[in-house]
């Protein structure tokens, strides 16, 4: 097991990584003494996989826990389920000396952060990923937040759960789609802060494809201990840790203009990513060669490196962009690379510059 501190004061806390890590879960929180009333919030395809373990283990540290299911899928992530989530924890009783546990993808973590940090005015919470996505981006670093119909993560709060607990055994069962999805957001970590890891990745592309345990646990624990690095700098997003926004400008905006399920969230920053890229070379003078190894990684890992819009989905796209949190007096705000591993924050991109990149 690997254990990646996240060091904020006294809202520090843990990240371990490992195999076998579920069946603890009880043990940890116990450790935590966060409470002994629980509830595990968990989706419809997480629960029937996991649920069972997370609640008999939490039961077994003499720890009671509640389960609560919400339809799987990015449409949950909407208010009227943060309310439905809070009426179920007032029925169950959960008072201000109980915790959450947030247990699946980021779809879960995020919604379950912002239903912890809005029930009773804040109570405690666990992060149990199970996707790649979540376990190297969205568990980590506090924020949590649900969709509006204009635009993703447009409300939200920074709280921070006590403990994340990354079993890379439950991306045995992640179906490959959702897999590849999270390689994005590794390969991210590569390109913002670490040329070391973005060559390891591309050596080891087969491994990280065929879920390789020792591979996973490496490639997993150096992207959490990147994040922590960062979120530790810059908690709230004041400056540095707007890094972790690259390709997500765009991203974002194809998710929104394209239907919320349309484009898993990986597969959407992918194409973000390679179009930042481009815009690198153009306005930083990243060299044509670190672009093309961005856009080969990228395709090599089965992810999609361009999309296809007729001037009806382009309109729509732009339109989404100006409503990204980023946006700065109607100005949008890009995260560009000067070359791989060193990227910098608040540059601004002419939007005939983003047309030209989409192609």
């Amino acid at each position: 097991m690997r254990i990646v501190p996240v060091s904020l004061g006294n809202r520090s806390y843990q990240i371990k990584v490992g195999g076998g890590l579920l069946p603890r879960l009880g043990a940890e929180c116990a450790a935590l003494k966060l409470g002994q009333r629980c509830a595990v919030i968990t989706d419809s395809n997480v629960g029937k996989k996991f649920a069972q373990a997370a609640l008999k283990s939490l039961a077994a540290s003499g720890l009671e826990p509640v389960l609560i299911t919400v339809p799987a899928g990015e449409k949950s992530k909407r208010l009227a389920m943060v309310e439905k989530c809070h009426d179920q924890l007032a029925a169950h009783r959960l008072e201000r000396k109980s915790f959450i546990v947030a247990l699946g993808g980021g779809v879960v973590g995020d919604l379950v952060g912002f239903v912890a940090a809005t029930y009773l005015r804040g109570i405690p919470f666990v992060q149990v990923p199970t996707s790649l996505l979540a376990q190297v981006d969205s568990s980590v670093g506090g924020k949590t937040g649900v969709n509006l119909k204009s635009g993703k993560n447009l409300v939200g709060a920074f709280y921070q759960p006590r403990l994340v607990l990354c079993d890379l055994d439950t991306l045995k069962t992640l179906p490959r789609r959702e897999y590849i999805s999270g390689l994005a957001e590794v390969i991210k970590y590569g390109i913002i802060y670490d040329a070391i890891l973005f060559a390891q990745i591309e050596r080891n592309l087969p491994k990280l494809l065929q879920r390789d345990p020792a591979m996973l646990r490496s490639v997993v624990a150096r992207c959490c201990e990147i994040k922590a690095d960062v979120v530790g700098q810059d908690e709230t997003e004041s400056g540095l840790r707007a890094i972790l926004n690259f390709g997500h400008t765009i991203g974002h905006a194809i998710e929104n203009s394209s239907g919320y399920g349309k484009f898993l969230h990986g597969e959407a920053i992918s194409i973000g990513q390679v179009a930042a890229a481009k815009l690198s070379q153009k306005i930083l003078g990243m060299s044509s060669r670190d672009a093309a190894r961005i856009d080969q990684l990228f395709s090599a890992a089965g992810l999609p490196v361009k999309i296809k819009m007729d001037s009806a989905r382009r309109k729509k796209l732009f339109a989404a962009m100006l409503l990204d949190k980023k946006v700065n007096a109607g100005e949008v705000k890009f995260v560009l690379a000067d070359q791989i591993g060193k990227v910098r924050w608040g540059q601004k991109v002419p939007a005939d510059l983003i047309h030209q990149v989409l192609g």
